[in-house]
Parts: structure tokens; C-alpha cells; sequence
């Protein structure tokens, strides 16, 4: 920064020089007490002679520009180099205080891994002289209880002698007497067999007779109960056909016909409550005309006659008929 200083400071005194020669020599300023008067002629010359130093020192101050200029450029080329070492020597030393904050960290790793590595002996040390006294009185110990064992199973030998005799005299005993139980329980057992046996007999013989008079009376039941229902079941087929002849005879009564429907007929399904009244009517098959009458003559009734009694009913609840117009 100095040098720049020195070399505009250079410059402008230069400048300041030539400029002031120009000035002068255009204005033809003297410094003498005098004025001195030329000749006309040599006027060119002069003029042309301010001309020349004008160019001379545009010429310079252009040149005195560019020095300045590459005296600039070169300065800031400098101070860029010297950023980039400052900050490459900046970033230098931050790696190498990292490093050294890391080698700083391994070393005291290396130290607490060390004391650790240390107090790991001495407690392993003190472990193992643990387990070795442990053991020492752990073989004392075993030593004490094999004695004991020994003397256990001495004691428990001959006991296991002694029983052994004990429970042979036993078994001998209980087996005698088992055999006298099995004898006696041979003997009841034997009684109770014929006892049950001739029970048995007794029983099946009383349950033949009581069988067969029970079968006589269901026969008899069975065949007065086909008979009855035979009978029933004829009455209530004629009480049906009664009624179907009385319920064709309703709706003969409320059929309209005229001679187009004659020797036509319709099937139809009805079915009745328990009151005669018709809760459905559906045509199944036959004339249109002949089917279409039947229905309203049907529904015109609204009732039809039914049996009071139950099992007839049942019987023509639901009732199919073939309805034939008649004529007199």
C-alpha cells in the first residue's frame, strides 16, 4: 500500500508538470522584464511545437494510466496470493490443531484404557486369588461331605439289608394272604354268579311274558285303530267331496256365462281359512274367458263352505278345481 501511494503521488506531479509547460507555452508567457517581440514567420513552428508536447504528454499520462493500472492489477494479484496463502496457512493450522485436539483425545484414551487395562489385572488378580482360595475350601469341603457320604452310604447299606430281609418276611406274609383272599373271593364271587345267573333268568323269562302281552295289546290297538281310521278317513273323504261339491255349486251361482264359454273350463288353485274365507285365488290352467269368470266369481262369493271339523279342513284347505260353466 505505500508503494501505490508513492507511485499516484508520482503521477500527479507528472501531470501537474507537463500541464503546466503546455499552459505556458500556449500563452507565450515570459519571465523576463522585457517582452521580446519574434518575427511573425517563426509562429508555425511554435504552434507546432506546443502540438508535439501536448501529444508527448497525453502520451505519458496514458502511459503513467497503464503503469497505474498494472501497478493496480499487480498489487491486487499480490494481496490475492497472499489471502490465499494466509488462508491456506489459516486452514493448515486448524487441521493441525484438530490433529493435534485428536492426538491430544487418543492420548488420554490411551491413558484411561491404560488405568483400566490396570485395574482390569489387578482385579482379575485379586479375582483369581479369590477363586483359589474359594476352591481350596471348596476340596476341603468336598473332601468332608465325601467322608460323610461314605459313612451314609455305609449306614444306608446295611439298613437296605435289613429292610430287604424285613419286606421278604412281608411279601411272604401278604402273599399267603392274598391267596387265602383270592380263595374267599373266589367262593363269593362263584355264588353271586349263580345268584345273578338265576336272577337272569327269572328276569327274562318274567320280561318274555310281560313283552308278549304288551305286543298282543298294541296289535290289537293297531288293528282297532286301522279299522277306526279306515273308517275315519272314509268318512272325512266323503265330508270333502261334499264340500268340494258345495263349494263348485257356490261358484256356479256366481259365474257369468254365456254361450262363447261353452264346453270351455279353468283350473284354479283356492285357499281357504278355517272360516271359508278365501285368502288366494290363482288360475292354473284352461280358457282365458272361462278363468277371468271363475276368479270373480270367486272373490264375489267371498266365502265358500268349509267343515267345522278339523281333520276335513285339513283336507281341503287348499283345494284345486276345475270350474265348467253349466247350462239349462
Amino acid at each position: 500500500m505505500p508503494e501505490q501511494s508513492k507511485l499516484a503521488k508520482a503521477l500527479w506531479i507528472s501531470a501537474g508538470i507537463h500541464i503546466g509547460a503546455i499552459v505556458i507555452l500556449a500563452l507565450g508567457i515570459s519571465f523576463e522584464d522585457k517582452p521580446t517581440f519574434m518575427p511573425q514567420a517563426p509562429s508555425a513552428p511554435a504552434i507546432q511545437a506546443v502540438m508535439i508536447d501536448q501529444q508527448q504528454v497525453n502520451d505519458r499520462a496514458e502511459e503513467l494510466k497503464q503503469q497505474k493500472r498494472d501497478a493496480e492489477r499487480k498489487e491486487q494479484q499480490r494481496l490475492a496470493e497472499l489471502e490465499r496463502k494466509a488462508k491456506e496457512a489459516r486452514q493448515a493450522r486448524e487441521q493441525e490443531q484438530l490433529k493435534l485436539k485428536q492426538l491430544e483425545v487418543e492420548r488420554e484414551q490411551k491413558v484411561l484404557e491404560t488405568q483400566k487395562a490396570n485395574e482390569a489385572a489387578k482385579a482379575a488378580k485379586l479375582k483369581l486369588q479369590l477363586e483359589q482360595e474359594k476352591a481350596q475350601k471348596a476340596e476341603t469341603e468336598r473332601k468332608q461331605i465325601e467322608q460323610k457320604r461314605k459313612a451314609s452310604e455305609e449306614a444306608a447299606k446295611q439298613a437296605a439289608e435289613k429292610r430287604k430281609q424285613e419286606e421278604a418276611a412281608a411279601a411272604k406274609k401278604a402273599e399267603l394272604e392274598r391267596k387265602q383272599r383270592e380263595d374267599e373271593r373266589k367262593r363269593k364271587e362263584e355264588a353271586e354268579r349263580k345268584q345273578k345267573e338265576e336272577a337272569e333268568r327269572k328276569r327274562k323269562a318274567d320280561a318274555d311274558a310281560r313283552a308278549r302281552q304288551e305286543q298282543e295289546m298294541a296289535d290289537a290297538m293297531a288293528a282297532e285303530h286301522s279299522a277306526l281310521s279306515q273308517t275315519r278317513n272314509k268318512q272325512v273323504m266323503s265330508e270333502v267331496d261334499k264340500y268340494r261339491s258345495m263349494i263348485a255349486a257356490t261358484i256356479q251361482r256366481n259365474l257369468v256365462v254365456d254361450e262363447s264359454m261353452r264346453g270351455k273350463s279353468c283350473k284354479v288353485f283356492i285357499r281357504l281359512a278355517n272360516d271359508g274365507f278365501v285368502t288366494a285365488v290363482q288360475t292354473l290352467d284352461g280358457d282365458p274367458v272361462i278363468c277371468r269368470a271363475a276368479k270373480n266369481a270367486i272373490n264375489k262369493a267371498g266365502r265358500l263352505p268349509v267343515s267345522p271339523e278339523a281333520d276335513v279342513y285339513n283336507q281341503m284347505r287348499e283345494i284345486n278345481l276345475t270350474v265348467s260353466p253349466e247350462f239349462n
